[in-house]
């Protein structure tokens, strides 16, 4: 279905677009989808629609700096910051029942920074997409690499093919390159740039992209702080991880499930960090899988027990 489509304004008034699939059944809960960086709400298509199709109402958006959302005119994007957008999404869409919130890598880092800033009975389920709260740093710096390079664009969307198949070897490259369109522009002087604010991956460059003692102690200290938030998740947890993932590995799964030993974790055969993008239909199902579980548990703790005396 085409979805309904929404601008909400933030706390600090930056515009987000927002892409709504209506409820299908008011018994299951809203599942809010956010995005990884440099992706946009349109990486989620496929899984919303499955999503919505299995009963759920679904609320994607594009992160600020991102897609068709505001860039923020200081050019920071911090954590706390993105969180406290998460929490104007879920204000918008608070209901009866708490949300069950999906982030894929920095979407999945935002829920984390989340849980320091709200109580964390605001959702009732986590699942996050190959990201745990330390990340494997040779991983992190391909990624900011990836984002940094090709500042000025592409030529054409051919050439932006090359790079991102490149970039991700495993997965086919597409036949029909207009899918690209919703994750890159055209300038006015024809060259093809990506959808998201520059200053996003230049303001992280310090922290991850270098080799420095510096960018060593910055990346330990954001480690910490998301490891705080894992440890406060009280609902259920799945931490969904591409079995070819270079930034998320057994040792960082391990760390994470001993924070939250309540967490369950699954891997994604052939998929790398791109997991929803990679295998959808398997990165999808186990999604319900988990959303089923969550939906039967409360139906059971809302169903009177009756007995004899």
């Amino acid at each position: 279905m085409t979805p309904l489509h929404e601008r909400i304004v933030t706390s600090d008034g930056i515009t987000l677009a927002v892409d709504i699939y209506p409820h299908a059944d008011p018994d299951r809960p809203t599942v809010l989808l956010l995005h990884g960086g440099g992706q946009n709400r349109h990486a989620w298509a496929t899984s919303a629609e499955r999503l919505h199709a299995h009963g759920h109402r679904v609320v994607v958006y594009d992160t600020r700096g991102h897609g068709d959302s505001d860039w923020d005119p200081t050019g920071e994007y911090e954590m706390e910051q993105l969180a406290h957008d998460l929490f104007a999404i879920r204000d918008r869409f608070d209901e009866p029942g708490d949300p069950v919130v999906v982030g894929a890598s920095m979407g999945g880092m935002t829920i984390l920074a989340a849980h320091r800033l709200a109580p964390p009975d605001l959702w009732g389920g986590v699942v996050l997409v190959d990201v745990t709260p330390r990340m494997e740093p040779d991983g992190a710096r391909r990624i900011v690499g990836f984002m940094a390079a090709h500042p000025d664009g592409f030529a054409s969307l051919a050439d932006a093919s090359d790079v991102i198949a490149a970039y991700n070897p495993h997965r086919p490259r597409p036949d029909n390159l207009d899918g690209l369109r919703k994750v890159l522009r055209r300038r006015d002087d024809g060259r093809w740039i990506w959808r998201w604010d520059p200053a996003f991956i230049t303001s992280k460059l310090d922290a991850i992209g270098g080799d420095s003692d510096a960018a060593s102690r910055r990346y330990d200290v954001i480690a910490e702080l998301l490891l705080d938030g894992a440890r406060r998740i009280t609902a259920p947890v799945l931490l969904v991880r591409g079995a070819l993932s270079d930034l998320v590995s057994t040792d960082t799964v391990a760390e994470f499930l001993a924070a939250v030993p309540h967490a369950e974790s699954v891997d994604v055969s052939g998929t790398g960090h791109m997991v929803a993008g990679d295998d959808n239909d398997a990165f999808t199902n186990a999604v319900i899988d988990f959303l089923d579980r969550i939906h039967h548990a409360n139906q059971q703790q809302s169903t009177p027990r009756t007995g004899t005396t």
